[in-house]
């Protein structure tokens, strides 16, 4: 995956912009959760580029955990982890977390 690291508070400005003309994903992970580790594995393992228009952004949530919290205010969405998000013109369209986490609907997600 093409993964955007996602480290500033600013940048949530930019994906709110960015998100008006492009689907936008981001990825909240725990770096000590196994169950995190595993969702991003299987996330990784069933990716194709090809298939899917999103930018997509990663979030090392224990790093960064005041960041992760603005995310879950900025689009109403409680905080999981690990958790994905789809934001459409400014808004989360979609999450999922834990093992809830699949390609394919994330997949069907992105062309709704």
């Amino acid at each position: 995956m093409n993964w955007n690291s996602l480290q500033h508070t600013d940048q949530l400005q930019n994906i709110l912009k960015e998100s008006s003309e492009k689907n936008i994903l981001i990825f909240k992970h725990s770096t000590t959760c196994s169950i995190s580790r595993a969702t991003l594995n299987r996330l990784e393992r069933n990716w194709k580029e090809e298939e899917i228009d999103v930018k997509s952004y990663f979030l090392d949530l224990l790093t960064y955990r005041e960041l992760s919290n603005k995310i879950a205010e900025q689009f109403d969405v409680a905080h999981q982890s690990p958790q994905v998000l789809i934001i459409r013109h400014g808004k989360s369209v979609y999450n999922r977390s834990h093992f809830d986490i699949d390609f394919k609907q994330i997949k069907a997600a992105l062309k709704n």
